[in-house]
């Protein structure tokens, strides 16, 4: 069981990385250093599917680790 916690927290860790990372492929060094305009817009397709994914595998990750603490770690 531990081990299980544990290899599926390094598997959340990975995707909630990608994910994040992937969200943020196409908006170039521009945003970094302030020269971004905004522009609201709403999300379609891939971008609101990676949007939804990070908050779903984020939520997972936190769940997981607050298990391991409270749980497997008496």
């Amino acid at each position: 069981m531990i081990k299980f916690i544990q290899i599926s927290q390094i598997v959340l860790s990975v995707l909630l990385i990608l994910s994040i990372i992937l969200q943020n492929r196409g908006t170039g060094l521009g945003g970094a250093f302030g020269g971004e305009a905004n522009v609201f817009r709403s999300k379609r397709g891939i971008e609101k599917f990676l949007f939804w994914t990070s908050i779903v595998v984020g939520i997972l990750f936190v769940g997981i680790s607050i298990f391991n603490l409270i749980y497997l770690t008496r």
